[in-house]
């Protein structure tokens, strides 16, 4: 059993449809920590994994750890109902196995969800060893992955000698941006020799809507290597994403 209120609903109001167009369904999992979401999407390509500080609420009551498997889209048509005024309540209705959403601002309107059964194993991603982080202004990322889609429908990754590079090339053009530690957009780059991997487009153009709400992000990724993109949303909540690589034949 578990009831938790937030006045600050643009954490899961802005958050959750960006989930959406990566992952359909997940299980949320409430314990004394917070609000957690740690899904894979169905094609096993990528990893979101969200956290919700239980500090973010304003009242937090947790009885026991519960896990709700949820469909994304019907949770985010009911926070696209939620003004940034309004405050939420989350509760479990074990009777009806279903999540009791309950919206107070001008008036009370109830909205309740039916928890589905997901099976899905736990990502194995805390065994993924990430030996470079570049940190970097989210807007230079944004505009690199809207070149790259002007060319093709991936694009490669390359750090190494102080410069981080994206670049595609297709039959006909091709594109590249190019940033050392000398440009204002590069924060901080660390990593071990030169790194080279190619990601899809169709992906990263969801992923990267996170950066209106971030003004900073982070990238780890390694030579024909999964990549971790980070997220820290405020102080309370961080939203990330794991991403296979495309690896050429």
């Amino acid at each position: 059993m578990f009831k938790l209120e937030l006045s600050d609903v643009d954490l899961l109001k802005n958050t959750m449809p960006i989930i959406a167009e990566v992952i359909d369904e997940g299980v949320f999992k409430i314990d004394q920590n917070g609000l957690t979401l740690l899904t894979p999407d169905r094609a096993m390509v990528a990893v979101v994994d969200f956290r919700l500080l239980s500090t973010a609420f304003d009242n937090f009551k947790v009885e026991s750890e519960a896990s709700l498997g949820l469909n994304l889209a019907n949770l985010v048509a009911v926070l696209k109902r939620v003004k940034s005024t309004d405050t939420i309540t989350l509760e479990s209705d074990d009777k009806s196995n279903r999540l009791k959403v309950t919206i107070k601002g001008n008036g009370v309107r109830v909205f309740e969800i039916p928890v589905i059964d997901i099976k899905t194993e736990k990502p194995p991603i805390d065994q993924l060893n990430f030996n470079s982080k570049i940190e970097l202004e989210s807007g230079v990322f944004e505009e690199g992955i809207a070149d790259a889609d002007v060319i093709g429908d991936s694009v490669i990754l390359e750090a190494g000698d102080n410069t981080f590079k994206m670049y595609s090339k297709g039959d006909t053009s091709s594109m590249e941006l190019a940033i050392n530690e000398k440009d204002k957009g590069l924060l901080s780059m660390k990593n071990a020799g030169k790194i080279k991997a190619r990601y899809p487009l169709e992906y990263l153009k969801n992923m990267i809507k996170t950066g209106k709400l971030s003004k900073q992000m982070s990238l780890e990724f390694g030579t024909d290597y999964p990549m971790r993109i980070s997220f820290q949303i405020m102080d309370k909540m961080s939203l990330r994403f794991v991403l296979a690589p495309r690896v050429e034949e």
